[in-house]
């Protein structure tokens, strides 16, 4: 296999690694121009860029790559320092562009109704691999949803045990009921998932965490939770939600760099002692808010 088989592999594993690229080379270096060396997430290397000092530096930097998802460039000069002679007659200088190789983003909507089906095409469309969830046949299947990677007609704790989220695993919550909004949430929150976003207005959000914390889960847990789900946009109809909602799964996919307000009126109404209750004009303040 070459480098590119590899890469396709670790892909298809839904693996993480960095392939480093020699850009450019001037004077007389230890390889080539267009050399490559990929780094898998297990630390394993896959080609060369050289060997040496030259390459175990390429090999931290591409863990580092392959952690924060941001390409770097990396230049060596062997004319000027020592610790990179080879014991051969190299003097000269290279360029390496290190980049990072990312499995497809997965994403698993729960829920096929008219919000999930926009969000499909919209996330689709954005470069998500769609797997839908729902309970209901006529809802869930193939017509609707053509290009999805899977579409699960079962009973959703039969869907979620068949599931296994990962990091690069994204996750929203579009069911048609509070019930099964809430034990969709008890499982998501405990899965690896990168993303986990739930809709509903803030009444219902509070609704469903209580009840889920009286059970035993951490209140930890709720802190990555994405509810109401989506950029506060304004949007209305399923097709504006949808967008709202994808805004957001690029934003975390990218790794943009924001705070959640989600959980801040969670955490002040709820989780504080003395906020064991909320009024009734309390709740429905958050419902015109919402």
């Amino acid at each position: 296999m070459d480098v590119y088989e590899e890469i396709v592999a670790l892909r298809r594993e839904g693996r993480r690694g960095a392939i480093a690229t020699i850009v450019n080379v001037r004077g007389s270096v230890p390889s080539f121009e267009t050399a490559k060396m990929l780094v898998r997430d297990d630390g394993s290397i896959f080609g060369t860029v050289g060997g040496g000092c030259v390459e175990a530096e390429v090999w931290q930097a591409a863990r580092e790559v392959m952690e924060s998802e941001k390409p770097r460039t990396i230049t060596f000069n062997l004319n000027q320092n020592p610790k990179y002679d080879t014991g051969l007659v190299c003097g000269g200088t290279l360029d390496i562009f290190i980049e990072p190789v990312l499995p497809p983003a997965k994403l698993y909507i729960f829920g096929a109704g008219h919000v999930a089906h926009s969000l499909y095409r919209a996330a689709t469309t954005a470069g998500f691999d769609v797997t839908v969830a729902d309970d209901r046949e006529s809802y869930a299947n193939r017509e609707r949803f053509p290009d999805a990677k899977e579409v699960i007609a079962q009973d959703f704790d039969q869907a979620m045990a068949k599931l296994s989220p990962n990091e690069t695993s994204y996750i929203v919550i579009v069911t048609r009921g509070h019930r099964d909004d809430m034990r969709v949430l008890r499982w998501a929150v405990q899965t690896r998932a990168r993303y986990v976003g739930m809709i509903g207005s803030k009444r219902k959000t509070i609704t469903i965490f209580r009840e889920l914390v009286k059970e035993g889960l951490s209140e930890a847990l709720f802190e990555r939770v994405h509810a109401p789900v989506g950029f506060d946009i304004g949007a209305i109809t399923p097709e504006e939600i949808a967008v709202a909602i994808t805004a957001e799964l690029i934003a975390a996919r990218r790794g943009v760099d924001r705070p959640l307000p989600h959980m801040s009126w969670f955490r002040a109404r709820h989780l504080e002692p003395k906020e064991s209750a909320m009024e009734p004009s309390e709740m429905e303040a958050l419902d015109k808010e919402t």
